[in-house]
């Protein structure tokens, strides 16, 4: 007989029982390519971003993976192995009949987190998978990650796989409702909040969409459902291997989903499908916009029943992506560097909805939003694009414009009335509004220059010249604000607005100098060009951005020659071969750099005790010396990889002991889209360059598959 964990005696010493056990365990579990702070599950935009932290793996059988600011889920999978059933994971309580199997590695690539445990004498796989396919827009918006549950090694075996989720998902669990809806091929459960008001949220959780959980037969297994306490679903898993439908919703309920495998000898696998769907996704200027896929498939049920179909085509891809970008990885910085970068991928992509216009559904008005996350939840903020874009740059330059493109219309429409660029498109995401009321954070020669730089970066990788013609007129007011304002400049914010704010900033002096040469190659204007490069010669070679010596660029000028920051803003000069500056300028840091290195690397600036992973892969792709480029790497490596910290990968962290702070140790920040800017070395290949290798990887594959046929 079952036995409800919480009515039992004794629960306490039996889980100090398992973790003791899974204690001597601990030197079976190798992670793989490295350990990571946390294991990406399913990461498809701001609301369906689901995460195991890395100190919870070993323990994954009763471990919660978390949303990623932190929020517990429950995501239970269990192996019922010829009558004995295993949890393999987030089975928190899980009684006397079901036994934990033993976790015997993890590991991540761009698109998968994939884990491998024991259930008796079966090997079994979760394999988390949540596509990347920027050029593939249907694939791309679709709000839906895969799980597959493979087993391996079976002799004859009787084997069933369970899985299910609870209403914690919809962002208010104790208020609730569950619906179920049965395709001829596919059972899809739902969660909703009742009564709930559009563009809302819960700490950072949608609270007006849906919560898809769904599966369908694979080949050789049956499906059976059910749902309600979370007990009694169980019980009905453990004793028969089968679900006996749906029984009155409760809170803290449960919708289950289970595969009957029958007999199973070898391999064999089956997919799980969860997501969260908005209809009306974005509120754009009090116009709602809503996914790009639904274009193609108005009906949730539709868009899954594709989403499952199209598992193997979209597998076959990934697995390319995750080769290829291992390997320009490799070569652009070696292993570590393919590390940090495999697991940033997800990430830079989960923060990004992909929409069109929920009247019209017209698929020529695409339109990108992404969301500042994990600080003041801003919508299409100018400086979080600015340093995630060279993932897009390398994966598919379109981005650029498709997150830029809101505001250009907004600018266009003439609602913005400061002379400087607006900060963000909206206060917190879903609403990009605007500012109409002109409040929004005024960071007017970091927007400024920002603007500059992403609208040549998209221009140079894309050829797009019409849309630099249709937008010109308002990009160069912007450009004369840098030219009027950028010498001897007033206090005010920089992208890292946590540092406080300066005048005199040598780095957004940089900044200026190159958007100027940057918009004067956009413009075909020959006298931006030449002041950007009269700036960079006054900071520069005349020294007023730097120490006497010229060993470095200070913090702030005049007079302030013992300051530095890193002058991550030289990047853009660099990967664009702008030389708007000269080559002495970035050889300074090559040798400076190194003597202001701490524990784990270099802070921002000589004020600070954190350190930006972001820019500091930046500043890493000015370095002539491959030493000091090689060094940033490692240290970024040693921070994501020190077993300090679990949240989603922090692009903020304390970076020395000077100021008395433990270092390794993340702040503030987590999951945020700008560890884009960590592909900065890769983006040194080539516009493109890693979207052209998939490509290419692909053709060669069809071609040699055709070739057996």
């Amino acid at each position: 007989m079952y036995l409800d964990p919480q009515s039992r005696l004794g629960i306490g010493s039996l889980f100090t029982m398992v973790l003791s056990f899974f204690g001597r365990e601990r030197d079976h579990v190798t992670h793989s390519p490295t350990l990571p702070p946390s294991y990406p599950l399913a990461v498809r935009n701001p609301y369906l971003s689901t995460w195991m932290p890395s100190d919870q793996v070993q323990t994954l059988p009763f471990a919660e993976p978390q949303f990623w600011a932190g929020q517990s889920l429950t995501w239970s999978v269990m192996a019922r192995v010829d009558g004995q059933t295993y949890s393999l994971m987030s089975v928190k309580a899980p009684g006397d009949n079901i036994r934990p199997a033993i976790v015997r590695s993890a590991e991540y690539t761009a698109t998968h987190s994939v884990f491998t445990l024991s259930a008796g004498s079966v090997r079994l796989t979760l394999d988390f998978f949540s596509p990347i396919s920027p050029s593939n827009y249907l694939r791309q918006s679709l709000p839906f990650s895969y799980l597959t549950v493979s087993v391996s090694e079976a002799s004859a075996n009787n084997i069933q796989i369970y899985s299910s989720i609870d209403g914690r998902w919809a962002g208010r669990p104790q208020n609730t409702a569950r619906s179920f809806h049965q395709t001829e091929s596919t059972a899809i459960y739902t969660l909703a909040v009742k009564n709930a008001v559009p563009y809302s949220e819960e700490s950072d959780m949608a609270t007006w969409g849906e919560t898809i959980f769904a599966a369908r037969p694979s080949p050789g297994s049956n499906v059976t459902f059910g749902s309600g306490k979370r007990g009694e679903v169980r019980a009905q898993f453990v004793q028969t291997g089968i679900l006996a439908g749906n029984e009155p919703w409760v809170p803290g309920g449960i919708v289950a989903l289970s595969h009957d495998l029958g007999t199973v000898v070898g391999r064999q696998s089956v997919n799980f499908a969860v997501g969260y769907v908005r209809e009306k996704a974005i509120n754009y200027l009090g116009k709602p916009y809503t996914g790009y896929y639904r274009a193609a498939f108005p009906e949730t049920s539709q868009a899954l029943d594709y989403f499952l179909d199209d598992y193997p085509d979209a597998l076959r891809e990934s697995l390319i992506l995750d080769l290829e970008m291992a390997t320009r990885a490799k070569v652009a910085a070696g292993q570590k560097y393919a590390d940090i970068v495999t697991l940033s991928a997800r990430q830079a992509y989960g923060g990004i909805d992909l929409t069109i216009p929920n009247d019209s559904l017209d698929t020529d008005e695409v339109l990108g939003f992404i969301k500042e996350l994990s600080s003041n939840g801003n919508l299409n903020t100018v400086d979080v694009i600015m340093p995630a874009f060279p993932i897009y740059y390398i994966m598919d330059p379109t981005y650029i414009r498709l997150l830029l493109e809101p505001m250009m219309r907004y600018l266009v429409a003439g609602r913005w009335r400061k002379p400087y660029l607006i900060h963000d498109m909206g206060a917190h995401y879903p609403n990009a509004i605007g500012h109409d009321n002109q409040k929004a954070e005024p960071m007017p020669i970091e927007e400024c220059g920002n603007l500059m730089v992403l609208a040549l970066a998209y221009v140079r990788a894309t050829g797009d010249v019409p849309w630099v013609e249709k937008y010109i007129d308002v990009i160069r007011p912007y450009a004369d604000y840098l030219v009027e304002n950028s010498i001897d400049i007033a206090k005010q914010l920089s992208s890292n607005d946590a540092a406080g704010a300066l005048a005199n900033e040598t780095n957004l002096a940089i900044k200026a100098a190159v958007g100027l040469k940057a918009f004067g190659e956009l413009a075909g204007l020959e006298d931006y060009s030449r002041i950007g490069e009269e700036r960079a010669d006054l900071f520069y070679t005349q020294g007023r951005g730097t120490d006497g010596d010229k060993t470095h660029f200070v913090l702030q000028y005049p007079d302030k020659p013992a300051s530095w920051k890193i002058p991550y803003n030289l990047y853009p000069d660099v990967l664009f071969d702008l030389q708007t500056f000269p080559k002495e300028a970035y050889q300074m840091g090559d040798t400076f750099f190194p003597g202001v290195r701490a524990e784990y690397g270099v802070a921002l600036d000589n004020r600070q005790d954190w350190a930006k992973s972001d820019w500091n892969m930046w500043l890493a792709g000015t370095f002539e010396d491959p030493r000091t480029r090689d060094e940033f790497v490692d240290d970024l490596w040693a921070f994501m990889s020190n077993g300090k910290h679990n949240w989603p990968f922090s692009d903020r962290y304390v970076a020395t002991s000077a100021k008395g702070r433990t270092p390794g140790v993340p702040v503030l920040c987590r999951a945020r889209p700008t560890v884009g800017g960590h592909f900065a070395l890769m983006a040194l290949q080539g516009a493109g360059s890693l979207q052209k290798g998939v490509l290419s990887r692909m053709m060669l594959e069809e071609m040699s598959h055709g070739e057996e046929l």
